[in-house]
């Protein structure tokens, strides 16, 4: 029968069938994520963004599954070779893998040496192998026929060779053998790395300069043997397939790739031998017994081991791709919704030697408002100047609150406005590090460009710190997510699937928060669910021609901005100081007439009802379910009345670096410390300091209890308490513990280093060069230092 994909994905994702099946009917129908998730609770029961993405993909896999399965059913029905059978094992299939195993034989191939056999006319004593009779007649007569001086085939024995040439096609082309190889391969291979011969990197980097290869962020410039250094610890290397992680699988295709290690699959020959015979040999005493055996070892050495390990290295380079995509979509959600300071007149500032630091002050709605060079650290009497200047700016402006980018003198910069502070020269002005990683990207964007048309990249580049400090999901949103520094492997991972995955989680966070139609960006209007950029655009070029929108119901004068984009978005977009007060609250226009009724029952006007708790909790919402609202619906616009427009991000905080710690040299074993996360990996978390190179927290640092997953323990944007148990001058690099840095819950110190123990002394716990161990129950593994370039360094 043909596959029913409802009942697969509902059996998949343990939901019942109408969940599923209305999901995809309201995708079908146009509709997005968050619009589902948020507006159509009654619909799909419930479920939350990450289960209806997971059905989106699903459906769209299966669709593209039975658009594949078609075009298969029919080369193979042109070569009349369809059975029902056949057709039944297609149709039924849930797998690509297993579909394309089944198309195989039938699958139009180069010239093998089984079709040249079969050319030659041999495929009927290549049948008499297969069939595995007794009672034959002897060799010479049964090839016999066969023999041809015209057909290519001189004797007997060239005779039997090309019919095993056959036979070994048809077993390497058995889908049940296949499926069996490559599960036992994915269970018990081991992958090998090795050091490559130096002229496999030359070329490979010679191939990379050629193309214009892209590197990961911390991998560009250095020489051949700094770049080998990188892999050291995987040039002789041995771990199982079937628990090597995901950072590590990465980290070995790119030391390939660049062509310094060579990678290898083992596996037991001997186990994979008797796993074909089990499901070939129907009888080891029949006559062409030892011709089939010849032709099994055959069909495994030349045709099916090279084919399975593709399949098992396709298949891991999946999962680890898959893995470090969560991680990153993960980071950069916690980075997209990290507390905005909100609408303040800010003083931005990107640090700088010799050239000066580059100063701006930017008001409430981050308008660019004055810009010059000032310099705060290369002399005395420049300094004296700044110091000047800076008050100056701060009173004439009314600045609120100083952001630092923490690039190189960042903390040299934030000394010279502490000093100041604490002269009692700024006042009550918030002194704020903010992390520039992208600003310089941003800076050279064509965003920048129309934001900023008459500015240099550097004036840019200051304004986005200062607007990053104001409302971090606003800025953010302009630069590619690659830039942001969140992620491990990034360049290394399906680039489509990535940008699906991030674009995702950029749309998602934006509509969770909501969006100011008056005052958005186009690309951040362009994330709000129905809009995309060519929406975006008109919104924004109806507003700066007719002004601003003062309902919600303006932007059906959008142009192409109809109906279902309105349905869409509308509940996303606020209007505050709008004609209705709904517009500015996550009240859904199609929802607006169910709360007048309730503010007519309750003999008040609907401004009335807003914000009053007092009044809501009055509202029985059973009387106000209908055919279009249930429960959970009614529930939402309650909890919403009482806090309108309330932002969902934490309130803002700002993390305290010592003030005496600039440096790398001025850190020190045993030395406490304050910190953000900045990064968080499969093997630790990366975690800034204020000296210009984040530290690593291995896995097994990370806390008392033990962690498999630091995701479980640490995001991005937490602020941290870090002791320094490690520095390594020479490749700068910096070894923290939150565990030891933490006081143990009382009753379990003693099996909490057990577990630290367990942890760190794992083969290769992080990337690729934080050193071999730590000790007992510090182990890095192999370490940070490969990510760290990735994301964490600066």
């Amino acid at each position: 029968m043909p596959l029913d994909v409802v009942s697969v994905i509902a059996e998949e994702l343990k939901l019942n069938r109408g969940q599923v099946e209305r999901t995809l009917a309201l995708f079908t129908e146009g509709a997005t994520v968050p619009f589902i998730a948020r507006y159509r609770k009654e619909a799909t029961g419930g479920l939350d963004e990450v289960q209806i993405t997971t059905i989106q993909e699903r459906g769209e896999y299966f669709a593209e599954l039975l658009s594949r399965k078609q075009t298969v059913l029919t080369s193979i029905d042109e070569q009349g070779k369809l059975t029902p059978e056949l057709r039944a094992r297609i149709e039924g299939t849930t797998s690509r893998t297993e579909l394309e195993d089944l198309y195989l034989p039938y699958k139009p191939k180069r010239r093998t040496r089984a079709k040249i056999a079969r050319e030659r006319g041999l495929e009927p004593l290549a049948e008499m192998i297969l069939a595995q009779a007794r009672g034959l007649a002897a060799r010479e007569a049964l090839a016999a026929p066969f023999v041809s001086a015209e057909r290519e085939v001189p004797d007997v024995e060239a005779a039997f060779a090309g019919a095993r040439d056959i036979v070994a096609e048809v077993i390497s082309e058995t889908p049940e053998v296949r499926a069996a190889l490559r599960e036992q391969a994915l269970a018990t291979a081991v992958i090998i790395s090795e050091a490559a011969p130096p002229e496999a990197a030359a070329a490979a980097q010679a191939q990379g300069s050629a193309a214009g290869l892209v590197q990961g962020a911390g991998d560009k410039g250095g020489d051949k043997k700094a770049n080998a250094a990188k892999f050291k610890d995987y040039f002789d290397h041995r771990e199982p397939v079937g628990s090597i992680p995901s950072h590590r699988m990465l980290a070995l295709r790119r030391g390939e790739k660049e062509g310094f290690l060579k990678l290898t699959l083992e596996v037991d020959r001997e186990a994979a031998l008797d796993l074909i015979r089990h499901r070939v040999v129907k009888d080891t005493g029949a006559a062409l017994a030892r011709d089939l055996a010849q032709a099994l070892v055959d069909a495994y050495d030349r045709l099916l081991q090279p084919s399975i390990e593709v399949d098992v290295r396709l298949a891991l380079k999946e999962r680890a791709d898959t893995e470090a995509i969560t991680v990153f979509s993960e980071n950069l959600r916690h980075l997209l919704l990290a507390a905005p300071l909100g609408s303040r007149r800010v003083l931005a500032v990107d640090p700088g030697f010799r050239t000066g630091c580059k100063v701006v002050v930017v008001d409430e709605k981050g308008d660019l408002v004055h810009h010059e060079v000032l310099h705060l650290t290369t002399s005395e009497r420049l300094a004296a100047e700044a110091e000047d200047k800076v008050k100056e700016l701060c009173r004439r402006h009314r600045v609120e609150a100083v952001a630092i980018g923490n690039g190189t003198g960042g903390r040299e910069t934030e000394v010279f406005f502490r000093k100041l502070q604490t002269a009692g020269q700024l006042g009550d002005v918030k002194i704020v590090m903010v992390n520039e990683a992208g600003a310089s990207v941003y800076s050279a964007s064509e965003v920048a460009r129309e934001e900023l048309p008459e500015q240099d990249v550097t004036v840019r580049g200051a304004v986005s710190i200062g607007r990053r400090l104001q409302d971090p999901l606003a800025e953010l949103v302009k630069i590619d997510p690659k830039s942001i520094g969140v992620g491990q492997y990034q360049h290394d991972v399906h680039q489509p699937k990535l940008r699906r995955a991030l674009d995702g989680v950029v749309e998602s966070c934006v509509n969770h928060v909501g969006v100011d139609v008056n005052t958005a960006s186009v690309k951040l209007l362009q994330y709000v669910a129905g809009v995309g950029e060519t929406l975006a655009k008109n919104i924004v070029e109806r507003r700066s021609t007719v002004g601003r929108f003062k309902s919600r119901q303006d932007l059906l004068q959008v142009p192409r901005l109809g109906p279902k984009a309105f349905e869409q978005s509308a509940g996303f977009l606020r209007v505050p100081e709008g004609q209705n007060p709904l517009d500015n609250s996550a009240v859904h226009p199609e929802s607006y007439d169910v709360v007048a009724r309730m503010a007519k029952d309750l003999g008040v006007e609907v401004s009335q009802l807003v914000g009053k708790s007092e009044l809501l909790d009055r509202i029985d919402i059973r009387r106000y379910v209908d055919e279009r609202r249930g429960e959970p619906t009614l529930r939402d616009i309650v909890a919403e009345l009482k806090k309108p427009g309330r932002d969902p991000r934490a309130e803002f905080t700002a993390v305290g670096f010592r003030s005496d710690v600039t440096e790398f040299e001025h850190l020190k074993e045993d030395m406490v410390l304050e910190g953000v996360v900045s990064n968080v990996t499969q093997f630790g978390a990366f975690v800034d300091v204020g000296v210009h190179q984040d530290g690593l927290v291995h896995v097994s640092e990370l806390s008392h209890k033990f962690v498999k997953d630091p995701a479980e323990v640490v995001k991005v944007g937490d602020r941290v308490k870090v002791k320094v148990i490690k520095l390594d001058p020479e490749r700068r690099r910096i070894g923290l513990s939150i565990r030891q840095a933490t006081e143990a819950p009382r009753g379990t110190g003693a099996g909490n280093e057990g577990a630290g123990a367990r942890s760190g002394g794992r083969p290769g716990g992080g990337g690729l060069g934080q050193g071999r161990g730590q000790g007992q129950g510090q182990g890095q593994g192999r370490g940070g230092g490969f990510s760290m370039g990735q994301g964490g360094g600066r």
